[in-house]
């Protein structure tokens, strides 16, 4: 899942993409509305690929848990953030078995499956394609080994 140049402003709500860069400020356009103004140095800013979640094991990022939410729906919507916190930290352990339940909140939890559904209405959720060339070459470079080997 590709998140890049997505991101939250604290106090704000919704998701943002980057459009443009200065010295004092960064441009951005909502998601939902498409209304494009100037955040400054004095918000707190955060790339949702940088967020991730806490588990017994390890932190697994925002964009893992989108791909397999992505997956298991089909593309679709998932669960909405106005559910009961049951429902939502339910479907969350279904998605992630092991998310601490103690760091994790239920409000964590609603912005998880809010900005996912932002995300798929504003059409922003797409699989990384593996490059296609490097594994082409990669097979190209084991076949010229094999005949390299039947040669000797």
């Amino acid at each position: 899942m590709d998140l890049t140049d997505i991101i939250t402003i604290s106090g704000k709500p919704g998701l943002y993409t980057v459009v443009g860069k200065s010295k004092n400020n960064v441009i951005v356009e909502s998601l939902a509305e498409g209304k494009r103004f100037p955040t400054f140095n004095s918000n707190r800013i955060s790339a949702l690929a940088d967020i991730s979640i806490y588990t017994y094991d390890e932190e697994v990022l925002l964009s893992d848990i989108y791909k397999t939410i992505f997956e298991k729906g089909n593309g679709a919507k998932c669960i909405s953030h106005k559910e009961s916190a049951e429902k939502l930290s339910a479907y969350l352990e279904e998605i992630l078995p092991n998310y601490d339940k103690e760091q994790v909140y239920n409000s964590d939890i609603k912005k998880l499956f809010q900005w996912y559904n932002l995300l798929h209405d504003a059409k922003k959720l797409k699989l990384k394609e593996e490059p296609k060339k490097e594994k082409a070459k990669e097979e190209e470079e084991k076949e010229a080994e094999k005949k390299q080997d039947k040669k000797e």
